[in-house]
């Protein structure tokens, strides 16, 4: 700390000193005419050695090196997307200005403006004729070898992250991509991008605890979105057959290398669909993207290999059950016999929860992680799937997939229910079961009843995780990589 303390005196000492010459610390009047990587793709009959040739650039980047050599200096600038070598010599800038650049420092935004040519060693350089000092560095960046390793720091201070770093701009520069190309992909098959409200006056939508808020005109009680999808079916109900929204959500839960209170979520629905009809578009949209931003659909992802190929494999529940966990079948048949096999396992049942949740559980705890190729699993319990149409067939489980890829949830689609009867005793159900557990504070969103009663179309809808979608396609391990400012515990002072 107190380097640190000493060096930021240092950098106030050469600002004053750069004031003292008349120099604009914050100057705002240095208007570049090319970015770096507009240069470094036409220079190839630049040649070494030669005197300065090929026209005159201004360029404008962070100081990122600098070796100076008392006559002379070298120095790397770098702007959003590359990086390039500036050569400065006094007796080309005049001794005054070489004077004034004496006191610049690494970190310091910088403007140049000359020729090009090569230095012995075939890199590109621009040769100064005239500096310009933008903004001046108070703080030291990390050294070059011993930079930002910190995670914690990273995240805190990602703006520093991001200067030191240019494996992470380019992360979120394909996190921009891929959600880019989910609104191209579902655009041009007719889905209409829409905006649903963020605050909601019941939490509803999913299983969660909400963040709470309180408006005063309307002297009422707001949460903060678990999930947009009620309103996303009432515009079903409003007669458009194909909507989407890519947005946040928020819950009021721990944080992990998976979990984020607040997260990027896409929904959409379509009328007249099943989940079938989403898996089939699913796997297209996500095989498509993969292709898109990685350039193939073999991936690695923390070491493990991944074929994102079609047609990927599906499995109902019992069937993960059995053939990945290795539970026998008759066991999965006999529901004391799985309350009990969970039981047997740790996992904690609340007293009304029963079978359907207990299966849920153990496919939770023995197969998802197992998961590594992209998987498709369906039939999940009625129990578990409030807002899900039952199973024609089957009335115990709904006609639900979830999508895993390297052991983690991607997704979540099902035919929708839209029988308002079946609904309201869904919802009064699934209050009467959290009892007394009022951090998911429980309530019938009536109005969303009172809209079934309208008329809702047979439709099936989806929900993907973005954030995790760029983990996977980015090769990251933790959200937080793929989140430019995850939130943080407090910064100790």
């Amino acid at each position: 700390m107190d380097e640190l303390n000493q060096l930021l005196k240092q950098r106030r000492i050469k600002a004053k000193e750069l004031a003292d010459l008349g120099v604009n610390l914050y100057a705002n009047d240095f208007k570049p005419t090319h970015h770096i990587s507009d240069i470094l793709p036409n220079t190839n009959d630049i040649r070494q050695e030669s005197p300065p040739q090929g026209g005159t650039f201004s360029v404008a980047g962070r100081i990122i090196a600098l070796r100076k050599f008392g006559k002379a200096a070298f120095l790397h600038i770098q702007d959003e997307n590359a990086k390039i070598q500036v050569y400065v010599k006094r007796d080309v800038v005049g001794a005054e200005t070489y004077q004034i650049f004496k006191k610049f420092d690494i970190g310091d935004i910088v403007g140049f403006t000359g020729p090009l040519f090569k230095t012995k060693t075939g890199e590109l350089t621009i040769q100064a004729n005239a500096i310009k000092h933008i903004t001046k560095s108070l703080r030291p960046l990390p050294e070059k070898f011993h930079g930002l390793t910190d995670v914690e720091t990273r995240y805190r201070q990602r703006y520093v992250d991001l200067i030191v770093n240019p494996e992470v701009r380019d992360t979120f520069r394909k996190r921009v991509e891929i959600i880019r190309l989910v609104r191209d992909f579902l655009t041009n098959r007719g889905y209409l991008e829409v905006e649903t409200p963020m605050m909601h006056a019941i939490a509803g939508g999913a299983t969660a605890k909400p963040f709470k808020t309180y408006h005063n005109a309307l002297n009422m009680d707001l949460y903060l979105r678990v999930a947009p999808e009620l309103y996303l079916k009432r515009l079903l109900v409003g007669g458009f057959e194909k909507v989407f929204e890519i947005n946040r959500n928020f819950r009021n839960e721990g944080l992990s290398t998976r979990h984020n209170p607040e997260f990027t979520m896409l929904e959409f629905y379509q009328a007249f669909a099943t989940y079938e009809n989403l898996m089939d578009l699913t796997e297209e949209m996500i095989s498509w993207i993969c292709t898109e931003v990685t350039g193939s659909l073999a991936l690695t992802y923390q070491g493990q290999e991944v074929d994102m190929s079609p047609p990927w494999k599906r499995y109902t529940m019992d069937e993960a059950l059995i053939e990945v966990a290795g539970i026998d079948q008759a066991l999965l048949e006999d529901p004391d016999a799985v309350m009990q096999l969970a039981k047997d396992k740790g996992i904690k049942l609340e007293p009304k929860e029963g079978p359907g949740k207990a299966k849920t559980e153990l496919f939770e705890l023995l197969v998802e992680e197992k998961l590594i190729d992209p998987t498709f699993v369906t039939a999940y319990p009625t129990e578990v799937s409030p807002l899900a149409r039952r199973n024609a067939d089957d009335p115990e489980i709904t006609d639900r997939f979830e999508l895993f890829i390297t052991g983690r949830e991607i997704a979540n689609a099902f035919s929708e229910l839209n029988d308002p009867i079946d609904q309201k005793e869904r919802f009064e159900k699934q209050i009467a079961e959290r009892g007394d557990n009022d951090e998911i504070f429980p309530e019938v969103d009536r109005d969303f009843v009172r809209a079934l009663e309208y008329g809702m179309p047979s439709a099936a809808g989806e929900g993907i995780g973005i954030d995790r979608l760029v983990m996977l396609l980015t090769d990251s391990p933790s959200i937080r990589d793929v989140i430019l400012f995850p939130h943080q515990k407090p910064e100790k002072n």
